[in-house]
């Protein structure tokens, strides 16, 4: 629609201005549109030969995911390059092989244990490998009376764990890496004994996620919901046809680029969530206002046109919504995490395309048959005949929101507060490996470690202290003054003494925690050794000190993400922003926007929080006990959520603002909005909650959270947000809503949120309008 000059306030969007006229041929959405319609066969075919293609590079070209990933700059990285230098045998990454026998002693099998650690050592990229048993004729290492055993060997001698070492992380090892090692541990499990991997090394063993029944329950309630919203049986089918078709040419897509990059192992499953969620709610906005232009007398071709430069162009506006704030996630500076968003966007991009391409070819094949097929009455945006007035239940519900908008924003306000309460108690941190199921070997040989030598097993912390700049002379001194210093240490089980390297140029010990490697009193443990002991042992001289290991990175990573997370929502907050200026022009109702979707996430932030951390009903989804936050998943969660939101502000938000400048009535253009769009964005939402929702289903936890707090905001958005304290809000404001400075109009590029010259003209006997 064009959008009026300014009149004599300066409000762009507000009748009584001058209206622009409208171009005389058509757009290229309209044009893209009909042609497509037109010429289906060559649409489909393209589309199909791409689908094809996509998969054969794919199979033959497509790289593998892992969770690889480094931290330049930070304490955990710079000790291990130290380590890397003076001692690459202990500098690598390591992970523990884990050995039970129940029924006797691990003396009994040592040869078979030599036997394995030279088995381990051959493997490729293996730096060493430590055997747990003593020596033959050793007396097993006596601990002072009350000093917790840390291993490698259990009190009473049934379990130990092989340290393994190796150059690189070994989840980039790729999957077939695990028979090799399979191979070399079989010595043991014919001798009977029980051998299960740890750490990275386990992960990497994990059965590769399937994510096919999600998909299946997802599809099996998004035709449900559009069967029972709309009757029309090749209406409810297309949109899944198309979501999908984009998604696995999204999927083929990122499998390429992660040959020559490193994705994160959770990127396909992020990526799939995404790319249905939004492919089904494009398709099914565009083909409901197909429908709709059918029912109201237009040729099939045309109809598709007008739907692709109507609500195609609010596709995209919403598309590059999202992509803008899962661009706000390179923010955070951390490749891991922009990389994240990266995947995500490849699927958002895919649907779009297939949105305002394929769904036009399919709707000119199926012509207006579209509807032959029903459950039950056919109907597309109302249930109102072609031509009459616009007042059922939605409109009447509108209105009485309007008549008491103050008690609705109390209520909407109170319900969101009640539930973003556990936010204030939010703890972010790692989830380890003892939140996994037990189907999985990490799992088991975290059960192992804890039973026989306390949780602080799990996450043992490195300590390095480089002393190549301090005098030989003083450097007896300085190794006293570190190990008084580490004594006493709160929160420390154990700390080994420190011993110099070959060269006896670094000091190395480990640290032991009381807690589980994702408590908050292993993070205070990491925080308080690298931060204050260990520098003030050395203060006075030229000495560096570092905790490292993959617990003390997690412990970086984690503080790098929560110093920067609210960077990241400053960012995708002004950019969400300021599409929605651009698109309205409405000063008010671009803070309008921005402030309730930043209030209903906070909500489903609460939600994720009482499940995952407190506990709420998380055994019930496949959780063992309380886990943190994943560190990085609000980060995720704000950007994706902030994405999705704007979606459903922008289709409700550009039929207020058609309305509005047709006929001036801010309240009424609430109401006739709410009524038009209630039923496709209500379906819409339902699909997309159902969706996320069983990707909780997934082993993974983090997978299960994201899920989780996914469909939960996405629920919140489209019930309390939408029905409540949208139409609150709007009334409220009333024509100040589309107010923009003079100036400000001046200088903002001019976009549609549903495309010009198909709108209908402004009513020259509204309020204010053209006389």
């Amino acid at each position: 629609m064009p959008h009026p000059q300014n009149g004599s306030n300066g409000a762009s969007g507000r009748p009584g201005a001058a209206k622009e006229p409208a171009s005389s041929r058509p757009g290229w959405l309209y044009r893209t549109g009909r042609w497509c319609a037109r010429h289906f066969v060559v649409v489909i075919a393209l589309w199909l030969a791409a689908l094809v293609g996509l998969q054969v590079l794919h199979q033959n070209y497509g790289g593998e995911y892992s969770d690889n990933f480094t931290l330049p700059g930070s304490q955990s990285q710079e000790g291990l390059d130290v380590l890397r230098e003076h001692a690459p045998t202990a500098g690598g990454y390591s992970s523990q092989i884990v050995l039970h026998d129940p029924s006797s002693p691990l003396t009994q099998v040592s040869s078979q244990v030599t036997e394995v650690i030279g088995n381990l050592e051959e493997l490729p990229d293996v730096l060493s490998a430590v055997d747990p048993l003593p020596q033959p004729g050793t007396p097993p290492p006596t601990r002072p009376a009350g000093t917790p055993n840390t291993g490698p060997l259990s009190s009473d001698g049934k379990t130990a764990y092989i340290t393994v070492r190796f150059d690189k992380q070994p989840s980039v090892l790729g999957k077939d890496y695990i028979p090799g090692v399979d191979r070399a541990v079989q010595p043991l499990r014919d001798a009977g004994v029980t051998v299960e991997y740890g750490g990275t090394l386990g992960e990497l063993a994990r059965p590769a996620p399937d994510d096919r029944t999600s998909e299946v329950i997802g599809f099996a309630v998004a035709i449900v919901v559009l069967l029972i919203g709309f009757g029309s049986v090749i209406g409810a089918v297309m949109p899944l046809v198309t979501a999908l078709i984009g998604v696995v040419c999204g999927l083929a897509l990122l499998s390429l680029l992660a040959a020559a990059f490193v994705f994160a192992t959770v990127s396909p499953t992020l990526a799939t969530m995404i790319g249905l969620g939004v492919g089904i709610d494009y398709a099914l906005f565009l083909i409901t206002r197909h429908r709709q232009n059918l029912m109201d007398g237009h040729d099939p071709p045309t109809a598709a046109a007008m739907a692709v430069t109507t609500s195609g162009h609010a596709v995209l506006v919403s598309g590059c919504t999202v992509i803008i704030a899962l661009s706000g996630l390179w923010v955070s500076g951390i490749t891991f995490i922009g990389k994240l968003g990266l995947a995500a966007g490849i699927t958002v991009v895919t649907a779009v395309l297939t949105a305002i391409t394929l769904v036009p070819a399919l709707l000119g094949m199926v012509g207006r048959n579209v509807d032959r097929f029903v459950v039950r009455k056919a109907v597309a945006e109302t249930g109102v005949a072609p031509g009459a007035p616009v007042t059922g239940t939605w409109h009447r519900y509108a209105m009485r929101v309007e008549r008491r908008p103050w008690r609705f924003l109390t209520g909407g306000v109170v319900v969101l507060a009640v539930l973003a309460f556990p936010l204030l108690f939010i703890q972010l941190g790692h989830i380890g490996d003892g939140a996994d199921p037990t189907s999985f070997t990490d799992r088991r040989a975290y059960d192992l470690m804890t039973s026989a030598f306390g949780p602080g097993s799990n996450g043992p912390l490195t300590l390095v202290v480089d002393q190549s700049a301090v005098p030989e002379a003083d450097r007896a001194a300085l190794a006293s003054s570190v190990q008084k210093a580490l004594t006493d240490v709160p929160n420390a089980e154990v700390i080994t003494p420190m011993q110099p390297t070959a060269d006896g140029d670094v000091l190395i010990g480990t640290a032991y925690s009381v807690a589980a490697p994702q408590d908050g009193r292993t993070t205070q443990l990491t925080e308080h050794l690298g931060n204050d002991v260990l520098p003030q042992a050395v203060s006075g001289t030229e000495a560096h000190t570092y905790v490292t290991g993959p617990t003390a990175a997690q412990v970086d990573f984690l503080e790098i993400v929560s110093s920067r997370l609210p960077l990241i929502i400053a960012v995708v907050v002004s950019l969400a922003f300021l599409v929605i200026l651009i698109v309205f022009r409405g000063l008010l109702v671009a803070v309008k926007a921005a402030v309730l979707n930043v209030i209903s996430i906070a909500a489903s932030y609460g939600v994720v929080v009482a499940v995952f951390q407190w506990g709420w009903g998380g055994p019930a989804l496949g959780v063992s006990g309380k886990v943190p936050i994943e560190s990085y998943v609000p980060m995720m969660m704000f950007a994706i959520v902030f994405g999705l939101s704007m979606d459903y502000e922008i289709f409700l938000l550009s039929r207020v603002h058609e309305a509005w400048l047709r006929t001036g009535d801010p309240e009424g253009s609430v109401a006739h909005a709410l009524e038009i769009t209630a039923r496709v964005i209500t379906c819409a939402a339902l699909i997309m909650v159902s969706v996320f929702a069983a990707f909780i289903l997934s082993d993974n936890i983090v997978v299960k959270m994201l899920g989780l707090g996914l469909a939960a905001s996405v629920l919140i958005d489209a019930t309390i947000v939408r029905l409540l304290l949208v139409p609150a809000v709007m009334t409220l404001l009333g024509k100040s809503a589309w107010w923009s400075p003079r100036w400000l109009d001046r200088v903002l590029p001019r976009v549609d949120a549903e495309g010009g010259g198909l709108q209908p003209l402004r009513n020259p006997a509204a309020p204010g309008g053209e006389k």
